[in-house]
């Protein structure tokens, strides 16, 4: 190993021995020698495709279309071509641009004289009436095709296209009267408030990754009311699959630089270099995707070096060689990936770290720049009411475990083995070296009551995430515009375990990812409860207002009604409206606090669109009826329906139907006493199979 760091330095990465590094120094990705949702697999070889190209007198190597103008009425574009030739000679070169359809909008042949050697050609082009590329939401994800030829020359050497999406983007950074600073991002002049979730690998060993699991996923994350998602700095940079369907999906990119967790030899000048050609050739690659809207330099080096104590150690053993490997880091980051993105990106703008303030001030400050917020699930594992009491202005990492279904987990573990505390379970569980189940249970205990059993255990760890995350979620969309994003921490899994995720690795839906549709929708309701107060703010991300009514009930677990109001309202466009803040006092009068609930409701022509149901006690403090619901699963066409019937308040109803393949259009419902509701089921299952598969579990049977 060329360098090592003195001193009892500890390794970012869960599996590998202190002051015995080598992640951080080898150009792999960082979470194959292991982090807190995955073991250690350091795999080698080749594992993606490699050509053996060949050409004649000359080639196209690059293609790149820069965005000069753009509005509604014209687009200014100029395409920038990359020739290699053997000698200086005229290159006839033919541009075509064709719209959504496939009609040919522009075409230009423009004779060009080049040296011997690589030169760059631009030929200008306009189109009328473009149409813009929109994130999902915002508008339709129209894209162009560009083709681009040497007119003598029929074979692949003197032939590129690509597909591209006409828009602009900006980080918005406006000073604020209090000295803050905001953090927007801008597309096509609309600032856009970001709701999504942080992206990781797709495996542990990258090369069974396909397109179908993509895809699969990052739909989940589009059908889950996303418009972002941000592809994490300790993994590798994803085929050109990924960007493709977010480009088709509207889903803006976040793309991290592959550097997390560990400071970097940034001191070395050839390791530099080795980076700055890795990273050209990456934005290079994927420049044309409309999606990408950030390069970020990498995950949490900089927060790491000055406030989890890498620095205080290093400085301790070596301040010499400290002061080095942080001026390395501000080279790295602060100047080569920055010149990068500036010359070969496009436009698209570049951040130093995430968390940070981009080397300005101190990085992971709430007033400004991106936050990533762990003190709740992390130390001191405050209760998730401590989300409510921090209010960042972009939210890119926070989050809560859960394990994944019964039937992911029965992959891994037989039924003798599904147990807390059993070595298999605790080996899929890496957080505090497989310790992480005890802070899980911290959680669960807080708000619902010690778990039964390990099938109870795996019910309440999924609610405690779901619930605990929405409320964060609401929180940062109702302090808009002062805050512009919530990227939960984290989207998906390389392995059937423990984590963070709302989609499992086998692409099963966790209570959170339905819960995550409901408050990422674009007009929602937002309750906030915390030390005896309830906020309540009614959200729209849409460009125009709404009219709507909002009705806030006070019932107890059978239905009386003990106090009700409903109010016509109007929903702000692109922003939140104030409705109002209760005090429990006020709301409860002489009621029995533990039970009684609120239940807010946002309507839109006359149907409940979005509804929270806020105890005034934690559930586990709920005298929730036994045996309150009613279930029903009968054919409909050309799927199935699932009638769910209540005699009382039932809460968090979770349904399962194991190992079939089933998609639900809803799950982990709270249903009001008297109500029914009515689930579409679709699969490829028949209907006895699914009804003898189907368990619903709610916090009413514990």
């Amino acid at each position: 190993m060329p360098h090592k760091i003195a001193g009892n330095y500890p390794s970012p990465y869960g599996d590998e021995p202190k002051d015995a590094m080598v992640g951080n120094f080898a150009r792999k990705p960082a979470y194959h020698f292991g982090w807190d949702w995955r073991p250690r697999y350091v795999t080698a070889g080749v594992w993606r495709g490699i050509d053996l190209q060949g050409w004649g007198d000359n080639r196209l190597t690059d293609l790149a279309v820069r965005t000069d103008a753009l509005d509604a009425s014209r687009a200014r574009l100029t395409v920038q071509v990359q020739v290699q030739q053997q000698a200086a000679g005229s290159v006839p070169l033919q541009v075509e641009v064709f719209d959504p359809e496939g009609r040919r909008v522009f075409q230009r042949r423009q004779p060009s004289q080049l040296v011997a050697g690589s030169s760059t050609v631009e030929v200008p082009a306009q189109l009328e009436r473009p149409r813009r590329w929109w994130p999902a939401g915002e508008g339709a994800q129209d894209r162009y095709t560009v083709k681009v030829s040497l007119a003598d020359g029929e074979d692949a050497a003197h032939r590129l296209q690509q597909r591209i999406g006409l828009r602009t983007v900006e980080l918005r950074r406006e000073q604020d009267d209090k000295g803050g600073q905001g953090f927007a991002f801008v597309i096509n002049g609309v600032p856009v408030f970001a709701k999504g979730a942080n992206v990781i690998p797709f495996d542990a060993f990258p090369a069974r990754v396909d397109a179908a699991r993509l895809r699969q996923v990052l739909t989940a994350a589009r059908d889950a009311n996303m418009n972002m998602v941000r592809n994490w700095g300790g993994g590798y940079y994803e085929e050109d699959a990924f960007f493709d369907i977010a480009d088709e999906l509207g889903l803006m990119v976040w793309q991290d630089f592959m550097f997390g967790g560990g400071m970097q030899p940034g001191y070395d000048p050839a390791f530099r270099a080795n980076v700055a050609a890795e990273a050209r050739d990456n934005v290079r690659r994927l420049r044309h995707h409309p999606s990408i809207v950030l390069w970020s330099g990498n995950n949490e080096e900089e927060t790491a070096w000055k406030d989890w104590g890498h620095a205080r150690d290093l400085k301790a053993a070596d301040p010499v060689f400290a002061a080095k490997v942080w001026q390395g880091y501000v080279d790295l980051f602060g100047h080569d990936l920055r010149a990068v993105a500036a010359e070969d990106g496009l436009g698209v703008p570049y951040w130093s770290s995430s968390p940070s303030n981009d080397l300005d001030t101190k990085a992971n400050d709430s007033t400004r720049g991106d936050n990533h917020y762990w003190e709740v699930w992390g130390n001191p594992a405050l209760s998730v009411q401590a989300y409510l009491r921090e209010t960042p202005r972009f939210k890119s990492e926070y989050g809560l475990q859960g394990w994944p279904s019964l039937a992911t987990i029965e992959q891994a573990a037989t039924a003798a083995e599904q147990r807390i505390d059993s070595p298999v379970i605790r080996a899929h569980q890496k957080f505090m070296a497989g310790e992480g189940n005890t802070r899980l249970l911290h959680y669960i205990e807080m708000a619902y009551g010690t778990p039964r059993d390990f099938g109870d255990f795996v019910y309440l760890s999924q609610v405690m995430q779901a619930e605990g995350i929405a409320l964060a979620a609401l929180h940062h969309r109702a302090s808009r515009p002062y805050t512009m994003g919530s990227l939960y921490w984290q989207l998906n899994d390389v392995w059937p375990g423990a984590s963070w995720s709302s989609v499992d690795y086998y692409g099963r839906w966790k209570a959170l990812h339905y819960a995550a549709r409901r408050f990422f929708a674009p007009v929602t309701l937002a309750a906030l409860r915390d030390e005896g107060r309830t906020r309540v703010r009614l959200l729209n991300d849409g460009a125009l207002p709404l009219q709507a009514r909002w009705r806030l009930q006070v019932m107890d677990l059978d239905g009386k009604v003990v106090s009700r109001r409903e109010q016509s309202v109007t929903l702000a466009a692109a922003g939140v409206t104030d409705v109002g803040t209760y005090n429990d006092a006020e709301l409860l009068g002489h009621a029995d606090a533990a039970r009684t609930v609120a239940v807010f409701e946002l309507l839109q022509d006359g149907k409940v669109s979005a509804r929270q149901v806020a105890g005034f006690v934690e559930a586990k403090d709920q005298p929730l009826h036994r045996d309150a619901l009613r279930v029903r699963l009968e054919s409909s066409g050309d799927h199935y329906q699932l009638r769910l019937d209540s005699t009382a308040l039932v809460r968090a109803a979770w349904i399962d139907f194991g190992t079939l393949d089933v998609q639900l259009d809803d799950n982990l419902l709270d249903l009001l006493p008297g109500e029914t509701r009515t689930i579409a089921v679709r699969s490829s299952a028949d209907l006895a199979s699914l009804q003898h598969a189907l368990s619903v579990r709610t916090l009413n049977d514990r």
